[in-house]
C-alpha cells in the first residue's frame, strides 16, 4: 500500500481493536459489495476476504481503516463480478438480483429522503440497469452516486487517475439515466397496489388487472433453470394481467403471503409447498410500470422461514 491510498481523515487503526473496526465499517463494505455484485451471499463472501486482508494488515501503517477496508473489498468484486459475468450469459432465463432485506424505518429518525435514497441506491430496477455496466464503471458509480465518495478517493481505490474515474462516472452516468426507469418509490402505494393487483388476480378480474397495469407493462421472471418463471420477459398489460392471473389461480399463489421489505420497497414473499416466490412491483403515476418475481431458490432461500437472514 502506498502512501496516495492512505487517507488520514479515518484517523489511526493502532490500538484499536482489529474485529472491533472492521464490525464499524461492515454496513458500508455489505453496501458497496451488494450494489457490486447483486448478491446477498456474494457480497457476504467478498467481505468475508475483506476481513482476512485486514486481520493480516499492518494496523500501524493504516491510518484510515475505511479507506483500506473499501479500497480491498470494491477490488475483490470487481474481480468476482468479472467472473460472474461469463457466468450470467449462460443463466437460464432473465437475470434478476438477490433480493435484499432492509429496513429504513429501524434507522435513527428516518426521514423520506433518506427512504427514497435507499429505495433508489439498492432497487431492482437500478441493480438491473447497473448490470449493463464494465465492472470499473459499476465501481464508480456505486461509490459516487450511492455512498458519495470524492473522485480523488474512488481514484485511490482503483489505482487511475481522477481525470480517468471521471471520464468513467460521466459514462456511467449517462447510461444510467438512458436506461433507468424512473419509477416512484412510495412504499404506500407500492403495498396498496400490490394488494389490489393480488386479489384482482385471484378472482381473474381481468379489468381490475388492466385498470392497474401502465399499457406497457413487462414482467420479468427469475427462475435460474431451478423454478417455473417466463424464459423471456412479458410485455403489456394484457399479457402481463393474463399470466398472472393464470399463475395465481393455477398454483395457489396467494395462499399464505408475507409482505417484507425487500431493496428499499414493500414486496410480497409468497410459500407454497415449501417454496417461495418473491413479487415486487415498480410503480409510476400510479400504475404498476414492472412486476419482478423471483422464484430461484438460491436466491431467495435466506427469506423463507426457519432460514438463517
Amino acid at each position: 500500500m502506498n502512501a496516495d491510498e492512505i487517507d488520514a481523515a479515518g484517523g489511526a487503526a493502532s490500538g484499536t481493536d482489529a474485529t472491533e473496526v472492521f464490525q464499524q465499517h461492515r454496513p458500508v463494505l455489505l453496501g458497496v459489495a451488494y450494489r457490486m455484485l447483486g448478491r446477498v451471499a456474494d457480497a457476504e463472501d467478498v467481505v468475508q476476504e475483506a476481513w482476512l486482508r485486514w486481520a493480516s494488515a499492518d494496523a500501524e501503517a493504516v491510518r484510515s481503516p475505511k479507506a483500506f477496508l473499501v479500497r480491498v473489498t470494491t477490488r475483490l468484486a470487481i474481480d468476482r463480478l468479472r467472473s460472474a459475468q461469463s457466468r450470467r450469459e449462460t443463466y437460464v432465463g432473465p437475470w434478476l438480483p438477490e433480493p435484499l432485506p432492509t429496513d429504513v424505518s429501524s434507522a435513527p429518525e428516518p426521514d423520506a429522503a433518506e427512504r427514497v435514497t435507499l429505495g433508489e441506491s439498492v432497487s431492482l430496477a437500478l441493480l438491473v440497469v447497473l448490470e449493463s455496466l464494465s465492472p470499473l464503471e459499476r465501481a464508480v458509480f456505486v461509490l459516487r452516486e450511492a455512498f458519495g465518495f470524492p473522485y480523488a478517493e474512488i481514484a485511490t481505490v482503483l489505482d487511475r487517475g481522477e481525470p480517468a474515474v471521471r471520464q468513467l462516472a460521466g459514462r456511467a452516468r449517462s447510461h444510467v439515466a438512458e436506461r433507468r426507469p424512473r419509477y416512484e418509490v412510495d412504499p404506500a402505494q407500492q403495498r396498496d397496489l400490490t394488494e389490489r393487483f393480488l386479489e384482482a388476480a385471484r378472482k381473474g378480474d381481468m379489468a381490475a388487472l388492466l385498470e392497474l397495469l401502465a399499457p406497457d407493462a413487462r414482467l420479468i421472471g427469475d427462475g435460474g433453470g431451478k423454478a417455473k418463471a417466463p424464459m423471456r420477459t412479458i410485455t403489456s398489460a394484457t399479457k402481463v394481467s393474463r399470466f398472472f392471473a393464470a399463475i395465481v389461480q393455477q398454483s395457489g399463489l396467494g395462499a399464505q403471503l408475507n409482505f417484507l421489505e425487500l431493496n428499499g420497497g414493500p414486496a410480497v414473499l409468497a410459500v407454497v409447498d415449501g417454496a417461495g416466490v418473491v413479487m415486487q412491483l415498480d410503480v409510476a403515476d400510479s400504475r404498476i410500470q414492472c412486476v419482478y418475481l423471483i422464484a430461484n431458490p438460491d436466491k431467495i432461500a435466506h427469506l423463507l422461514p426457519g432460514q438463517p437472514a
